[in-house]
């Protein structure tokens, strides 16, 4: 099963961009090291999860068939921290794609406040050796809209 940092999916246009929501938790296993007395969410993973929404725009447009692996980061930014309790607003906006690469805007808001911006590159490859299409369509069943 994979570490899902998606809890909803509220919006997807097929190949073109989705809108998902990460409530943060207290019970989060991150935050017991991130930090014990001052938890926060580590910026890797709302990095991560920008990457996991735009993934499944490549999934979705493409029946399942392929998935986005971040292939690098052209631009990053952090702007305030995430703590438990927050919930984030992400939005995956696909600015360029083809069979084999997708280049992604991302961005990460709590309470309408920016708190991460990115700009990546997913390499889209075959989702087969790595999930099954039918294991991805029933995660996805779960957590879109």
């Amino acid at each position: 099963m994979r570490f899902l940092l998606v809890d909803r999916i509220l919006e997807l246009e097929s190949g073109k961009r989705a809108t998902g929501v990460k409530n943060v938790a207290l019970s989060e296993d991150f935050l017991a090291h991130h930090f014990p007395h001052s938890p926060i969410m580590p910026g890797a993973l709302i990095t991560e999860a920008l990457v996991q929404l735009a993934s499944w725009i490549v999934q979705e447009s493409t029946a399942f068939q392929k998935l986005g692996l971040v292939a690098g980061f052209d631009k990053l930014k952090f702007h305030r921290m995430v703590r438990p309790g927050d919930q984030l607003r992400l939005e995956a906006n696909i600015v360029s794609s083809n069979a084999e690469k997708a280049d992604v805007k991302g961005r990460a808001y709590c309470d309408g406040k920016l708190v991460t911006a990115a700009r990546f590159s997913l390499a889209c490859v075959n989702s087969e050796p790595l999930q099954s299409g039918d294991e991805a369509r029933r995660i996805f069943g779960m957590i879109k809209y």
